[in-house]
């Protein structure tokens, strides 16, 4: 079992950032001015197996949108921690950690962009990213999926852990 095995093993809570993680990152204007964002099935089914297999999914974004909070529901993510300045994620996770007594090295938390640097530089975090993350995220991550944000990349990290700790319906 290689280092990397042995923490997808530890996992039993995923933190996940949504723009670039969930989605591509872009931002859909309707001529409405309505804005949305496209979200890929795959990532949806692996984390409601997440869920159902007695994992905890948090959310923490910039991002403060009524829409991405109805999907989250319909996934039935609880932990959400959404809006905020810039520079407020680290707090958010921080208060999660402390609010719900998780233990940092059973976290995996995946993140795309700068904002997200505190988060994954954290030394017990397990940090992943997506294959289009930033260079300088990139640089930090344990596990940099091959899958690019908005495309799978929240399935593959799911997947890898679930499959770690024997948790994955390969039996179909």
């Amino acid at each position: 079992m290689t280092d990397l095995q042995g923490r997808f093993a530890q996992i039993k809570t995923f933190v996940f950032d949504v723009d670039g993680v969930f989605t591509d990152g872009q931002v859909h204007l309707l001529a409405s001015g309505e804005c949305y964002r496209v979200f890929d099935i795959k990532d949806t089914y692996a984390v409601e197996q997440a869920i159902e297999a007695g994992f905890r999914v948090g959310i923490v974004s910039s991002a403060n949108a009524d829409g991405v909070r109805r999907w989250l529901g319909v996934m039935n993510v609880k932990d959400i921690f959404m809006g905020g300045p810039p520079g407020h994620k680290l707090d958010a996770f921080l208060g999660y950690v402390t609010r719900d007594k998780l233990n940092e090295s059973e976290i995996l938390y995946m993140g795309d962009d700068l904002p997200d640097h505190p988060i994954l530089n954290r030394p017990d975090v397990l940090a992943t990213c997506p294959a289009d993350a930033a260079d300088e995220v990139k640089a930090i991550c344990a596990y940099i999926s091959p899958k690019p944000g908005g495309h799978g990349a929240v399935r593959d990290v799911i997947e890898h852990v679930m499959k770690a700790q024997h948790k994955w319906a390969t039996n179909l």
